[in-house]
């Protein structure tokens, strides 16, 4: 099968489409013939290994290169086949869901973390969901999120504002999203009350206070965060920062310091972990159905221009989601 490979740590070039082995469906496990896959954040930090002190954690990080040699997270496909113990998915059920591997022509997921593909999508905005949407789902429910509260989101037209922005609004929250001015028309069209240019103004020097303060860069600073925190309301950490800048650390600095001083003092923050859950893509897969819920899809690339699909990302600040069909 055709499958996006890497060996080494580095640039978008040391991804190449290669023909390897298919994989083989073990027990409790679907093989998924893939039609679509999403870029993420995750996708450049294995491919550059960074920050670099990720390197010594040993699970996804090796010395040298990635541990898992094909990218790729989020699909959408076909079932193939199912291993055994699998009694819930079936030859030809469409399906989309979250495991390593996925720019492939097949990818092997564990059957409990995938779901059925909702009806009213189509495999590349179906492929778009999983762990964006999972993500924003995970960080606005252990950041507290009620109706009618101030939420503000920090990375708004990226591939977890987007959905953020989107499950807010449906909460009843009132939403600031904090974007570049070339993203403020999309943010608007997905429900966000209040749009906030960066490049004009400082959120952290408005003077608004919000119940909920959502990051997703990771390039702000804990005092500028907390400065717009209402007493008693929640900051939520889930920034990956940007390529190439903090190479070593990265936002992980920002993440242990928020960690160390919540413990330290009242403040509320939370570090949430989006683990892969079935249950959550059900979840989710509803509210696309009832149209509460629209993945928003930047450009889409072919398999053979994977590569170029995660420069994009890199190098043109992509809104929303990037999407690679197979």
């Amino acid at each position: 099968m055709k499958a996006l490979v890497q060996y080494r740590y580095g640039p978008p070039d040391v991804l190449q489409v290669e023909d390897v082995p298919a994989p083989v469906a073990g027990a409790g496990e679907v093989l998924v013939r893939v039609h679509a896959a999403s870029v993420n954040a995750r996708d450049w930090h294995l491919m550059r290994g960074e920050p670099r002190l990720a390197r010594l954690a040993g699970v996804e990080f090796g010395r040298t290169g990635p541990r898992a040699r094909i990218r790729g997270t989020d699909f959408a496909g076909t079932v193939e086949a199912v291993g055994s113990g699998v009694s819930a998915w079936r030859p030809g059920d469409e399906v989309f869901g979250e495991c390593a591997g996925a720019f492939a022509e097949y990818v092997v997921a564990p059957a409990d973390v995938v779901a059925a593909k909702p009806a009213s999508l189509t495999f590349e905005e179906a492929a778009a969901m999983p762990l964006a949407a999972n993500t924003a789902l995970v960080c606005l429910r252990e950041g507290g999120l009620e109706a009618g509260g101030a939420v503000l989101i920090n990375g708004a037209s990226g591939g977890v504002g987007t959905f953020a922005v989107q499950l807010a609004k449906s909460e009843g929250a009132r939403v600031t999203a904090v974007c570049s001015g070339r993203n403020a028309d999309l943010v608007r069209a997905l429900g966000a009350d209040v749009v906030v240019d960066y490049g004009r103004e400082d959120f952290a020097r408005s003077g608004q206070r919000y119940d909920l303060v959502l990051d997703l860069v990771g390039n702000r600073s804990l005092r500028d965060l907390r400065r717009v925190l209402t007493p008693g309301g929640c900051i939520v950490l889930s920034g990956g920062g940007v390529s190439g800048e903090g190479r070593l650390i990265g936002p992980m600095s920002l993440l242990i310091r928020g960690r160390l001083l919540a413990r330290l003092t009242r403040l509320r923050l939370t570090v949430p972990e989006a683990k892969p859950s079935a249950r959550n893509l059900g979840e989710l897969s509803a509210l696309a159905e009832a149209g509460t819920l629209t993945p928003a899809v930047d450009r889409v690339f072919p398999l053979k221009d994977a590569a170029e699909a995660i420069r994009y990302m890199e190098t043109e600040h992509a809104r929303a989601k990037i999407v690679i069909t197979v």
